[in-house]
Formats: C-alpha cells, sequence, structure tokens
C-alpha cells in the first residue's frame, strides 16, 4: 500500500515539483506560514497549467480545423506554454526530475567552471526540460538514464546560454551586473552578429520617437488577445461562412465565434502565464538562496525583459520587424514541403524585442531591424524543423517557438535517430559538452570583448 502511494506521489508532477519546494523552503528555514503557503502554490500552479491548456487546446483544434480548410495546409502556432503544458500528461515526471536536477547540474557548473551564471529564468528551464525529456524519450532513453542524461544537458545550456551573450549583455547594460538566461540566445547571437555586419554609421533606434499609441504591445494579454482575434478573423473568412458555421460553430455567425475563439486562446494563454508564475514563484528563490551560498560572486542569468527598459525603441522595432519576417517565412515554408509555422505574438513579441535590443546594440537601428527580422526567420523555420523529431507531440498544432529549443532538439533529436547506439550518443553529447567548455574557457572574453562601438 505505501509502495502504490509513493509511486503515485513520485508519477505526479504537480506533488513532486511541491516536494522539491517544500524541501528548498525548509532548508532556507522558513516560517511555517510561508512553508505551508510555498508549497501549495506550487502545486496549484501544476494544476492551474493544466486548466490552461484545456482552454488553449480547444480554441487552436478550431483554428487548426479552419486553417486546413482555407489552405489546404496544416497551421502550427509556436507556443512554449501549451505545447508543455499539453505534454505534462506523458512526460509531466521526467520534466519535473529533469528540471530539478538540471538546476543542480547549473549550480556545480557555477560553483566549479569559469562560467558563474545562475539561471534564474525558471519557465524556461521547465520548458527546456520539457523539450529534452520529449526528445530522448522519443529516441528510447527511459528510466535515471533518461533524467540523468537530461538533466546534464539542461544545466550545461543553463550556463553556457549567458556567458555566450555576456560580452553584448554589457554592452547593452553598460555593467557586468547581471546576465540574459532566456533560451533565445542564438537568434539574440545572430541579432548580434547581423548587427555588427550591416550597421555600421548607423544611429541608434533610441533616436527615434515613437507613438505611445503603439505602448499597448507591451500588454501582452491585450497584444496576444489582438492578434489571436485578427488571425480567427482571416481565417475564419477563408475557411468559408458555411463552413465555420455548419462544420464548428452550431450555427453561430461565423465572425462572431471566430472572436470568441481568438479571446479563448488568449484567455489560454493567461490561465497558463498564471499557473507558470504560481508554479515558478517559490522554485526560484529557494535555488537562488541556496545558489548565493554555494557559489560566490555569481551573476544571476535573468529573462530576457531585463534589457528592454535599455532600449525602448528597440523593443518595439524588433517585435514588428520579427513578426513580419514570420509572416514572409510563413509564404516559403509550403514551398519547401514543411509545415505552416503561424507567427505567434508571444514568441515574437519577447524574442522579437530582444533581438532588436540586441541587434540595435552592435548596429542601431539597421541592427535593430534586419537582426530581430533574422531571428524571424528563425523562430519560423527552426519550429518547422523540430516537428519531426518531436515524436507524437508533433501532431498537436503547436510547437516550441524559441530558437534555442528549436536548434537543441533537432540536433539532438537527429543525432539520436543518426547514431542508433544510446551510448554513443550520451558519448558524442558529452564530448561536445566538453568541446564547448574548453572553447569557452580558451576564449573567456575580458570585460570590454566584444564592445564594438554602437553604430
Amino acid at each position: 500500500m505505501i509502495d502504490l502511494i509513493m509511486k503515485d506521489i513520485l508519477g505526479t508532477p504537480a506533488i513532486l515539483v511541491g516536494l522539491f519546494a517544500l524541501i528548498g523552503l525548509l532548508v532556507q528555514r522558513k516560517n511555517s506560514g510561508d512553508v505551508v503557503s510555498g508549497t501549495l502554490k506550487t502545486v496549484m500552479g501544476f494544476v492551474i497549467l493544466g486548466a490552461g491548456a484545456n482552454v488553449l487546446v480547444q480554441s487552436l483544434g478550431q483554428f487548426s480545423s479552419m486553417f486546413d480548410k482555407a489552405f489546404a495546409v496544416d497551421g502550427v502556432i509556436p507556443n512554449n506554454e501549451a505545447i508543455v503544458a499539453l505534454a505534462q500528461e506523458s512526460f509531466g515526471t521526467e520534466t519535473a526530475m529533469i528540471m530539478l536536477f538540471g538546476m543542480i547540474v547549473n549550480i556545480l557548473l557555477a560553483r566549479f567552471s569559469p562560467f558563474k551564471y545562475i539561471f534564474l529564468t525558471g519557465h524556461h528551464t521547465m520548458f527546456m526540460a520539457c523539450l529534452i525529456a520529449v526528445i530522448l524519450n522519443t529516441g528510447g532513453f527511459s528510466g535515471a538514464t533518461l533524467i540523468i542524461f537530461g538533466s546534464v544537458i539542461l544545466g550545461t545550456l543553463m550556463v553556457l546560454s549567458p556567458a555566450m551573450l555576456q560580452p553584448f549583455t554589457r554592452k547593452i547594460t553598460g555593467s557586468d551586473d547581471f546576465a540574459v538566461g532566456h533560451f533565445g540566445s542564438i537568434g539574440y547571437l545572430v541579432s548580434s552578429l547581423v548587427g555588427k555586419a550591416v550597421g555600421k554609421g548607423s544611429k541608434s533606434t533610441e533616436d527615434i520617437k515613437v507613438p505611445k499609441s503603439l505602448g499597448f504591445l507591451r500588454d501582452t494579454s491585450v497584444s496576444v488577445s489582438l492578434t489571436m482575434v485578427i488571425l480567427f478573423f482571416v481565417v475564419a473568412g477563408a475557411a468559408g461562412p458555411a463552413f465555420v458555421e455548419t462544420e464548428l460553430s452550431g450555427g453561430q455567425n461565423f465572425m462572431v465565434f471566430a472572436f470568441m475563439q481568438g479571446l479563448t486562446f488568449a484567455a489560454g494563454v493567461y490561465i497558463i502565464l498564471a499557473g507558470v508564475r504560481m508554479l515558478l514563484g517559490e522554485i526560484v528563490p529557494a535555488f537562488k538562496g541556496i545558489a548565493d551560498k554555494i557559489v560566490p560572486n555569481a551573476k544571476p542569468a535573468l529573462d530576457a525583459p531585463a534589457i528592454f527598459p535599455f532600449a525602448g525603441n528597440a523593443v518595439i522595432i524588433g517585435f514588428l520587424f520579427s513578426f513580419a519576417a514570420g509572416l514572409v517565412s510563413m509564404l516559403f515554408l509550403p514551398l519547401l514541403g514543411l509545415k505552416v509555422i503561424v507567427p505567434g505574438l508571444v514568441p515574437h513579441f519577447f524574442t522579437g524585442a530582444a533581438a532588436g535590443v540586441f541587434g540595435n546594440a552592435t548596429g542601431g537601428r539597421k541592427g535593430a531591424i534586419f537582426g530581430s527580422m533574422a531571428n524571424g526567420v528563425m523562430i519560423s523555420f527552426l519550429p518547422a524543423l523540430l516537428l519531426p523529431v518531436l515524436g507524437s507531440l508533433g501532431f498537436q498544432g503547436t510547437t516550441f517557438g524559441d530558437a534555442d529549443f528549436g536548434l537543441v532538439g533537432i540536433v539532438l533529436g537527429n543525432l539520436i535517430n543518426l547514431v542508433q547506439s544510446k551510448a554513443i550518443v550520451m558519448v558524442l553529447v558529452l564530448a561536445l559538452i566538453a568541446i564547448l567548455f574548453f572553447i569557452g574557457m580558451k576564449s573567456k572574453p575580458n570585460k570590454d570583448d566584444g564592445d564594438t562601438d554602437a553604430a
């Protein structure tokens, strides 16, 4: 009986992560009220996450049906929260374990390697843990091997990603106080390099006066609602009133149906985000408290919006041009035999905006424009190339949105497919990690490295 209870506890991700939060709070000697509150909020976060997923699945199903009817192709909307929420039923335990032990690997690497970064963007930690769990499971890994191997990969990414961007982050912030910990880092690196290549002589975006009327784009719930309502209107109109009203809406006017489905999608995203915030609100502080004691002089690696205040105009420019590149990419994807990736506002806003800030730092206005466009192309093609290696999860109408998820998933998934031996895969990945660390230690930048004159 006890064995069955323990199996159910360890097999329920919400309870498992709740137990971890409990341990973290007890280690920090929090009072009983904080311990109870933090543990319950963590478990509730997972429950809310699942509720939001159910709302989102319903809306995504309607969108996919209309998109398929209108354009004879399957449209996929990248959304990290949505794909992770959908994966929890099958990969929840693996995701939770890789996430928890990956954070421990992060702390150990920061303690004993030259890369003193503690990755504090908890939701991205969970998203990458989920991706790694899915890819390894699809490739035949299971049990302790999957968790240990996945944790090493995740923990390594959590220190290398901010280290890779730090020379450019220093240029943006003018200090070395914090790093960017966000798994859109490949897109930001490319944007920085593109800006450096094309931006000579270009003035900074911060010399431009942007109308305050565009400030609504900073409110995610409003901008997601507006964008999704417009997308649903377009797709519903293309599918035709007859199809929508007879096959999907039960007789409700097709425009009213499209409006409500767009808001339903946005509501699902809002619920999921609320669940993620509640879930991680206790775990991240617990880890930070532990990390501060174990890793002296560690730099916090923060979410991408931490750099937004340093270049507010680049944020808007980056989002708009990343989204525009996503729309253009949507036309070329089917010509190459790939799934159509419908530009999602959430990935294009956050990663496009950050790419604009990085591009502006190295190449001014031109850097912000072309750098964010490069990011927009990447987060259109990488998700499309990722779908085949996600197994059954690749047929859910949504996928991972940011650049690092696509690149890591494609490389790891195809490596597993090419090399059938799991042992050889592990050796190759660990060897690659060792090489990256060696290169990083040999070329670890000085404080002023990467600080070219802003164009």
